[in-house]
């Protein structure tokens, strides 16, 4: 895969890139990921990229021919077109499920903003995808982009050092993630459960997924949909219920 980052300030990505996964990522070759900063491209004498805004306002607009060139250079570099992704807050709530999509892709460009805005025509003309990582408003996008980066490049093949290891994540099941303990089994009288460590693989499959879906009901319960439940996960919901009582 390879990733362009659009940022007026590329000095952001610097620790993110060059540590732990992301930069086993990059040695392993599975990605590429450059950093561009668009003020490269600007035609003004003097590389300004922001405008006041048509019919007033406070703030400053970025204009459309940075971005515009920047990503026409881009676009050139890569066979297949690329995803072109605008880190906005009115864009699409970013899941798991969005990252696996893009982790599927060949080629992502990643827009981000500062100031106010940007020009209507970006957002109307080179755009594929726009995505926002909460209902919060950052100062600009780059914090939003490396969130999104690493979901996706941890997805990719040989990335994780065990393949499953993203399998069983928080939300790619669909639920939260069952509990987890390592040694002591005995940690200053906290005892690890007893089904943990009895060699039954079937009865710690079982523990496992009850648990998961047990947290998903106490802390995200939006994210259960009865309808699609097993008759054995109907009968834990039940018991969870009553334990609330």
């Amino acid at each position: 895969m390879r990733i362009h980052i659009l940022s007026l300030f590329p000095e952001m990505f610097t620790g993110v890139l060059q540590h732990s996964m992301m930069k086993i990522a990059q040695e392993k070759r599975a990605v590429e990921i450059s950093v561009v900063n668009f003020r490269d491209y600007s035609s003004n004498k003097h590389k300004s990229v922001d405008d006041y805004p048509y019919g007033g306002g406070a703030g400053m607009v970025l204009t459309p021919q940075p971005v515009f060139d920047a990503v026409k250079a881009l676009v050139g570099l890569s066979p297949k077109k690329p995803r072109v992704i605008l880190m906005c807050p009115q864009g699409e709530r970013y899941n798991q499920k969005k990252a696996e999509e893009l982790a599927n892709e060949e080629h992502l460009v990643f827009i981000c903003g500062h100031y106010e805005g940007y020009d209507e025509r970006i957002r109307a003309n080179l755009v594929t995808d726009e995505i926002s990582i909460g209902d919060y408003v950052l100062t600009g996008g780059e914090l939003a982009s490396m969130v999104i980066v690493d979901s996706v490049v941890r997805l990719l093949p040989d990335v994780l050092g065990n393949e499953t290891s993203h399998i069983k994540d928080s939300f790619s099941t669909g639920y939260l993630e069952h509990p987890q303990y390592t040694r002591p089994a005995d940690f200053r009288g906290l005892m690890v459960p007893e089904i943990l460590m009895s060699g039954n693989h079937k009865k710690v499959d079982e523990w496992r997924s009850k648990e998961s879906l047990k947290r998903t009901f106490l802390r995200r319960p939006d994210l259960i949909s009865e309808e699609n439940l097993s008759s054995e996960q109907k009968k834990w919901l039940l018991e969870f219920r009553k334990e609330l009582v």
